[in-house]
């Protein structure tokens, strides 16, 4: 019998191996893993989790369900105790005569008010569960995996978190067991019901539509629910799977928020109940088709994962705590492999007019703006013309490119640019070979007319002869022509996935993961974007195995600053694709300048998307410019610390500061007119007080201010610039020039020691 060692509430005591419940029997991902262990004690323990930052502290009194009476910035003179017996409740007229405690999952038996965490029966019975602990054990201080098991419904429930060490994120999963003999079917499971702290009264949700991704709405201090659900069978873009909590005076830099995550690119349900009783929580999980998730007896399902992070400083700290995560623990380090190359894309220059000649017209064209990797957009392949027509058939268009594409990818590998290509893997056409052999490959619902949608169907990949076609097609072209990236879309919703007569977006999300990892594996130096008509597939989930996200469609330089800025919240820049679209944008009909189409690209993963014959030469040498400075300031832009900025309406104001304080690069955009005469003062953000920057413009290249003289003519922020302190221009700020919407100023700082 293996002893081994845990801490709970300051307790040092031995605790037993269970040979059952090991941790990867459960598929925990924890690092240096401890098998579960039984408390060898009886009454009150707490589990605490702890970083330098943040705390996570669990009732995990034996035979009780455990529960979280804290989380929140690290206590270090604080004991469980003290926080237990401050959090005393009790009962109240009108209610129940004890107080019911909250748990993990807020399970139904225990009599909780509000929305429960885990919805489950066994035809219509064991419904009623209540997880008491049985195992508990705790890694390093800040890992946990908590065993509950009900006797009385016959399953078991795994709960494991972890608060990461760099980023304080909390990362939670639960893991269910069926224990009895008949099968049990979830209807619903939480990865975790996460208590939120009674100062953060308001939320900050985020909705959109295609083309609009990536939209903030802030729903005021309320009692009740707020719900977001989506079924489209993707991430969505309209419920993008996160929240922020945070107090009524939370500013960028200042006052307490939580913000929370689920890293799941299939169907979901967000939520946020606020009891009668003050008590309010958080859940994430899986939002299931009827019958969808059914579990034999010795079957288990483990939800996806929920991130969630504190903040006392604000909003930006929230968001850098994410992209720490990010960089740390989901990317894999390998956009840090080498710089991100600049993008040229050709679907808004040709659609789907392909030809050899026009293709290696603008492979030459985007080597001389300074792209660095060259991506051929849909329409190479079968029988693709236009869109209703070849999905499925993933070889090279005879009629097209008759002698393959070797002429174009040696030309762009002479030219110095990598190659890559774009497939729409999970999706058929009717008019297609592969449908046409195959009409059984699809996602159906029995008896139910498909919903139509851009003419195609989902194929499914639960079915392991759909999952291998793919992988071996796709395969063949990638080694063939040595493509560098695949650009994987995904542009329909999916309305009625049924495989077998059953709901099975579970197993087609995973199936998803899989194709991704197996191909990466067998090309292991392959890039993938994740795409999906824009930012339908855009999470924490898709990115361990994707190296970039598409936020939008839409390349409109006005709206992508509202788009970018509402991704900031959880993604770094240097994962989002930021393309310099057409003069006039083909989804808008808008006009912008190159300077500001381009402004608006330098800050993510910048490309190209136009047809570079059809811009005005003095374009075309801005874009070059553009692109150069890009390169030159990329390594700060891709891995600074980020810092949205406290600004007026009508301004979209951020930048990145590097880890030591000693440069910065903040972009200013005037997204709209304002009502006084002037501007105001700009506010800088993340710059060290004591130290003295020179402050130069180094974005647009000519002076943009209606009248002048004005501060740019009289700081010379054009030419040499003025020394300045980090002090005063975080606390006093700079005057704005007088400028016109839709332009945007892009601010160097360098540290000077004098």
């Amino acid at each position: 019998m293996l002893v081994t060692t845990c801490e709970f509430g300051g307790n040092t005591h031995h605790t037993r191996l269970l040979p059952k419940m090991s941790a990867n029997e459960s598929g925990i991902r924890l690092h240096n893993p401890v098998p579960a262990v039984t408390d060898a004690h009886s009454g009150a323990r707490y589990c605490r989790l702890s970083t330098s930052a943040v705390e996570v502290i669990i009732d995990i009194s034996a035979g009780a369900r455990p529960g979280i009476i804290y989380w929140g910035p690290t206590l270090p003179h604080t004991s469980p105790e003290e926080l237990a017996l401050l959090s005393t409740r009790q009962w109240a007229f009108g209610g129940a005569n004890v107080d019911v405690s909250d748990s993990l999952s807020n399970e139904f038996g225990a009599g909780l008010a509000g929305p429960s965490g885990f919805v489950a029966h066994r035809n219509r019975e064991d419904w009623a569960s209540i997880l008491t602990l049985t195992d508990a054990a705790q890694d390093a201080g800040n890992r946990a995996l908590l065993v509950c098991q009900d006797s009385n419904t016959g399953l078991s429930a795994t709960y494991t978190l972890e608060i990461d060490l760099d980023s304080h994120v909390l990362s939670a999963r639960t893991t269910i067991e069926n224990l009895g003999n008949d099968a049990l079917t979830i209807d619903w499971c939480a990865a975790l019901c996460l208590p939120l702290d009674r100062r953060l009264q308001s939320l900050l949700t985020f909705t959109g539509r295609w083309a609009g991704e990536f939209q903030t709405q802030e729903v005021p201090a309320f009692r009740g629910s707020v719900v977001r659900e989506n079924k489209s069978g993707r991430t969505s873009h309209d419920n993008f799977p996160a929240l922020v909590a945070k107090a009524r005076y939370t500013s960028e830099k200042h006052g307490p928020a939580a913000g929370f995550h689920l890293g799941w690119s299939g169907n979901h349900r967000v939520r946020a109940d606020r009891h009668s009783d003050g008590r309010a929580f958080v859940q994430m999980g899986e939002l299931f088709y009827p019958g969808e998730m059914v579990l034999g007896q010795g079957e288990r399902y483990e939800t996806p994962e929920m991130l969630a992070a504190w903040s006392d400083n604000g909003l930006t700290r929230l968001s850098q705590r994410f992209h720490e995560h990010f960089n740390k623990h989901v990317g894999g380090g390998r956009k840090d492999r080498k710089p991100r190359p600049v993008h040229y894309n050709t679907w808004e220059a040709i659609y789907f007019d392909h030809s050899e000649e026009r293709v290696l017209d603008l492979v030459d064209r985007a080597a001389d703006v300074g792209a660095e990797r060259f991506v051929l957009d849909d329409g190479w392949f079968g029988t693709r013309r236009h869109e209703r027509s070849g999905l499925g058939d993933w070889w090279v268009a005879k009629d097209v490119y008759p002698d393959g594409l070797h002429r174009i990818t040696d030309r762009i590998r002479e030219r110095g640019m990598e190659f890559g290509i774009w497939f729409e893997p999970e999706m058929v056409n009717p008019d297609s070979d592969l449908f046409r052999a195959h009409p059984d490959w699809i996602l159906a619902a029995d008896g139910v007319e498909q919903v139509p949608f851009r003419d195609q169907y989902t194929l499914d990949l639960t079915k392991l002869e759909v999952f291998n076609y793919l992988f071996e097609t796709i395969s063949a072209v990638i080694a063939e022509y040595d493509v560098a990236y695949v650009k994987w879309d995904m542009n329909r919703d999916i309305q009625h996935p049924g495989s077998a007569g059953r709901g099975v977006i579970h197993r087609q999300t995973q199936a998803v993961y899989d194709l991704m990892a197996k191909l990466r594996s067998h090309f292991p130096e392959l890039e993938i974007e994740s795409c999906s008509s824009g930012g339908g597939r855009a999470d924490f989930g898709v990115l361990r195995h994707a190296d970039r996200l598409w936020l939008s469609d839409n390349n409109d330089a006005g709206d992508r600053q509202a788009i970018q800025r509402g991704a900031s919240h959880f993604f770094p820049l240097a994962i989002n694709g930021s393309h310099v679209g057409p003069r006039l944008c083909h989804i808008t009909r808008r006009t912008h300048s190159m300077a500001y189409r381009a402004a608006t690209a330098m800050f993510g993963h910048m490309g190209l998307e136009l047809d570079l014959a059809d811009e005005p030469e003095a374009d075309v040498e801005t874009l070059k410019r553009a692109i150069a400075l890009h390169k030159q300031h990329r390594k700060l832009i891709h891995s600074g610390r980020y810092f949205r900025l406290d600004s007026s309406d009508y301004l979209n104001a951020f930048g990145v500061v590097s880890d030591d304080g000693r440069e910065a690069l903040f972009s200013c955009a005037k997204t709209d007119g304002h009502s006084t005469t002037l501007p105001g003062r700009f506010r800088f953000a993340g710059l060290d007080d004591a130290t003295r920057y020179r402050m130069r413009l180094i974005w647009p290249t000519e002076n943009v201010s209606i009248t002048s003289p004005s501060i740019v003519e009289r700081a010379d922020l054009l030419g040499d610039g003025i020394i300045v302190s980090g002090e005063a221009i975080g606390q006093h700020g700079v005057q704005l020039p007088l400028m016109y919407s839709d332009t945007c100023l892009i601010y160097h700082f360098v540290a000077v020691d004098e």
